[in-house]
């Protein structure tokens, strides 16, 4: 299996700690083989060196040439439309989610509780009538 995400200019990560944890930033320079140069204007990232372990690649690139302004990298980023397909994507449906599970009262807890109950009664239901007409089959 060959890699398909690469650290390159314009490349788009997703900054997974830090201040800006969970926000989309572009690669604008790469300063030495552990640090990046990155601009994140649509996403309120300011243009700011960061660790290579604090980020991490996504598949979306955006057209911009080395050490661009943040005017230029904003309107390539918007040319692109990378927040609309980030929010598309299951990346970023899945960490909504995490954020709405981490976020739920207990009584959400309780009945998302009972939701699942319902539902494993229901399968277990159809797996035994399942099993019974093989059974008579």
């Amino acid at each position: 299996m060959t890699f398909t995400k690469f650290i390159e200019i314009g490349a788009v990560v997703y900054v997974n700690s830090g201040i800006y944890k969970g926000k989309l930033a572009a690669i604008v320079n790469i300063v030495d083989q552990t640090r990046l140069l990155v601009d994140g204007p649509c996403s309120s990232v300011p243009r700011e060196v960061v660790s290579m372990k604090q980020v991490q690649l996504t598949k979306f690139k955006i057209p911009i040439s080395v050490g661009a302004r943040t005017v230029i990298v904003k309107k390539a980023w918007e040319k692109v439309g990378v927040t609309a397909q980030w929010t598309e994507g299951a990346w970023a449906k899945s960490l909504a989610n995490k954020h709405r599970r981490a976020n739920l009262s207990d009584f959400e807890r309780f009945k998302l509780m009972k939701l699942k109950q319902k539902r494993r009664v229901i399968i277990s239901r159809e797996v035994k009538r399942l099993v019974k007409e093989q059974k008579s089959a």
